[in-house]
């Protein structure tokens, strides 16, 4: 599979973005265990282009997590065009890596994005959807990707159709989300449209499917089934960044690999806390890392009381020997 120029291999892995969740420490980890192709989280095109500081930040990116794509997310068009070009300019911005793609978000479905018309908001304006991107390809070198839902609602299931159009204006790859925009997260992905898309004999850029991939099985059966040229793994990497690795394991060889033992699982939290604390600095990196550290250790019996414990100390060295302590305790 190609993006552009991009030589991704066969059967890629991809890293969702998503806020608050896929910044650079957890994509440093996700990488380390396999991800193929990973992006920012979504920045605002309204942030980028008024300089604001939180938007700028998400533009940084590292050698080591390429190809990367930074998304941008918007509903005016001479906004997301001029946020488009910043992207690419993204490593003269920031001095860091830059991005090898820029991707348009059309499938975030939460209330403050989506009821002002952006993210998956767009469904409901299918032309303007369309006449974005193309504003956006014919404005910037790199390739452009679009990740987008099955439509607005069940009633308006427009995706095999809107496919066809945004591959006419010129996108390098396409990725939807086999859910509504009104589903939100709930219910089953239906992953059937999403196999009509590679049955049209139109279609001829990368199809990526997203949506209850939570098991290597469920990947096998993505690219088996629907003929995906890539798959696409958002929550279920919460509190399991190696799934990319048993992902590829079974694609591999057929076999499921062994779980991670405590002890490992201990040193991964470790490597992320070091790094969010390195990206982040001491107190944010702190904060935005306890979403991660309880999610590394759910599964563990009598583990409510260290729980707590993980998500409410606010010193590093601290969180470092409590670490330590499950190593110690629950082997």
């Amino acid at each position: 599979m190609r993006i552009g120029n991009i030589d991704l291999g066969g059967k890629p892995l991809f890293l969702a973005p998503m806020e608050d969740v896929t910044d650079a420490s957890f994509r440093f980890v996700c990488k380390e265990f396999g991800a193929d192709v990973m992006y920012t989280e979504f920045v605002s095109s309204d942030g980028l282009i008024r300089d604001a500081r939180k938007a700028l930040e998400k533009l940084v990116t590292f050698d080591y997590e390429a190809p990367i794509g930074i998304q941008i997310y918007g509903n005016i068009p001479e906004a997301m065009v001029e946020a488009a070009r910043m992207a690419e300019r993204a490593a003269e911005i920031t001095g860091g890596h830059g991005a090898d793609f820029i991707d348009i978000n059309f499938g975030c479905p939460v209330n403050k994005i989506a009821r002002r018309g952006a993210g998956s908001g767009m469904m409901r304006e299918p032309d303007k959807m369309v006449e974005i991107t193309r504003m956006i390809v014919d404005a910037v070198s790199l390739p452009v990707t679009v990740k987008t839902r099955l439509g607005w609602d069940d009633e308006s299931k427009i995706i095999v159709e809107l496919a066809e159009k945004l591959q006419d204006v010129g996108i390098s790859a396409l990725t939807v989300h086999g859910r509504t925009r009104c589903q939100m997260y709930t219910g089953q992905a239906d992953w059937t449209l999403i196999g009509k898309i590679k049955e049209n004999p139109r279609m001829h850029i990368p199809i990526i499917g997203n949506g209850d991939i939570d098991s290597p099985q469920k990947a096998k059966e993505a690219f088996d089934l629907y003929g995906v040229d890539g798959i696409m793994i958002g929550r279920a990497t919460f509190g399991h960044p190696w799934i990319f690795r048993e992902i590829r394991h079974y694609l591999d060889t057929g076999e499921l690999p062994e779980p991670m033992s405590v002890a490992e699982r201990v040193a991964l939290a470790k490597r992320h806390l070091a790094r969010s604390l390195e990206v982040k600095g001491e107190k944010v990196g702190v904060l935005e890392m306890r979403r991660h550290l309880s999610c590394y250790f759910k599964a563990l019996p009598d583990f409510k009381e260290t729980r707590m414990k993980l998500v409410t100390e606010n010193d590093p060295a601290a969180l470092f020997s409590l670490l330590d302590f499950i190593g110690e305790h629950w082997e």
